[in-house]
């Protein structure tokens, strides 16, 4: 992937930075106008790459299994996964509920990448296992209530603007309560660009209906297939909405640029000691580079911009790749198959034009997608028509993984069903440790 990923390490990277972004050409603590960040966040936005790379973050909640019901602590976590060394490269954090995450190396291909973090994945799954510790792969945690245990300053001062712009409860449960399944893909060439960006916000409702697999939150049978998705939609929508603009016929850096131009500073990084101090309350980027708003005392820097940016989180993000966020995490015997429908979905040519086309009738109704999921006759037709178009694309090691969801689309089913099957057996704290859905 065009972008350079930090290689395997002993230990969580316990207070995160933000995303690697180029700085703008002369003096990095130049203070930045309204014009400057503008063009700063265009410039980074994409960078050429032939499709075909691919990479992974997948989130999953802990699960103490002496005690499923609470949420095991920061110290012992942190002293768990310092053992954990990836065989494949792939890079461990920690999230502020203690969901851990894996984020792999760019690999040529889905397979390839699919079981590097299947490789990564099972090593973690060992080293957990020997403290008494499982991991679940579902898009919320199904019975405990959202509590905070990362002690990073990012998080306090996250957690603390939330609460600030009158978004404390959907803060706090996606920060500690969510997990998803992230697919990195390149941009293309840059004419390529505004095609493929919007290809795949028009699948992003497809893609959350098929990934559905959240229909609990803290012990709730919310309702929803998706409830992560709903919390997502909820969610400080000049941080989470998909930027206005987003069509082929339109820049998607330009688009980007004024969303994040547009959008709430949410902390700021304080000189010397790189704490986080919280914005609490709306100040778009856009009024503290023109000086309307400084905050602390001073206008944005390239750094500031870029600690800007990796607070945004709309469906697909430009990080010089196109990120996608809409996915649920979903369980071991289902991720795999999700990797090669999205990818083929995307990259191979003639699988992209036929599910933009199954897609394009829903390509408004993310709520729909949310709350109905797969109940929904239409959506339920365009993931079976983005799977089929997928399909005759998918790599051979990955044929298998993508035939079990068309057999389980021709069965009217998704993830968030089985969920709802192992809650009615032994209830939400009993999908705790149910990591192995079918």
């Amino acid at each position: 992937m065009s972008v350079t990923r930090p290689a395997a390490h002993r230990g969580p990277r316990v207070e995160p930075r933000p995303d690697p972004h180029p700085v703008v050409s002369g003096d990095p603590d130049r203070p930045l106008d309204a014009d400057a960040v503008r063009e700063h966040v265009a410039r980074t936005a994409l960078r050429a790459g032939r499709p075909g790379t691919v990479g992974l973050e997948l989130e999953r909640h802990v699960v103490d299994l002496a005690d499923p019901a609470t949420r095991v602590g920061w110290d012992r976590l942190t002293r768990v996964v310092d053992a954990y060394e990836a065989p494949a490269g792939s890079r461990l954090t920690l999230e502020p509920g203690g969901q851990v995450e894996l984020s792999t190396l760019p690999l040529p291909g889905p397979a390839e990448v699919v079981a590097a973090l299947r490789r990564d994945g099972e090593h973690l799954d060992a080293v957990l296992a020997a403290d008494g510790l499982v991991l679940l792969s579902t898009g919320t945690d199904p019975a405990r209530a959202p509590r905070r245990v990362h002690p990073g300053s990012r998080y306090t001062a996250m957690a603390e603007h939330f609460a600030g712009v009158g978004h404390a409860g959907d803060g706090a449960a996606m920060m500690c309560s969510t997990a998803s399944l992230q697919v990195n893909l390149e941009a293309g060439e840059p004419g390529e660009w505004a095609t493929r960006v919007a290809r795949l916000h028009r699948l992003a409702p497809v893609l959350v209906a098929l990934s559905a697999c959240s229909p609990l939150l803290a012990g709730v049978d919310t309702g929803t297939r998706s409830a992560r998705q709903g919390v997502w939609q909820r969610l400080e929508p000049a941080r989470c909405r998909r930027p206005d603009g987003v069509t082929e016929d339109t820049d998607p850096a330009a688009s980007w640029a004024d969303f994040a131009a547009a959008a709430p500073v949410m902390f700021v990084r304080e000189p010397g000691d790189g704490r986080c101090t919280p914005v609490v309350r709306p100040v778009p980027m856009a009024d503290w580079a023109a000086g309307r708003a400084l905050l602390g005392g001073r206008r944005p820097t390239a750094a500031d911009v870029d600690l800007h940016v990796s607070t945004l989180w709309p469906p697909v993000r430009l990080r010089g790749f196109l990120e996608l966020r809409v996915l649920d995490a979903v369980p071991a015997a289902w991720w795999p198959g999700l990797v090669a429908v999205v990818t083929a979905a995307l990259d191979d040519p003639r699988a992209a034009d036929l599910a933009a086309e199954a897609a394009g009738p829903v390509a408004s109704r993310a709520a729909d997608a949310a709350r109905r999921g797969l109940t929904d006759a239409a959506l339920a037709r365009a993931a079976r028509g983005v799977v089929d178009a997928a399909l005759p694309a998918v790599p051979a090691p990955l044929r298998a993984a993508v035939e079990a969801w068309a057999a389980l689309l021709e069965d009217g089913r998704g993830p968030a069903d089985l969920v709802l099957d192992r809650a009615r057996r032994s209830g939400p704290t009993g999908c705790l440790t149910a990591e192995e859905l079918r």
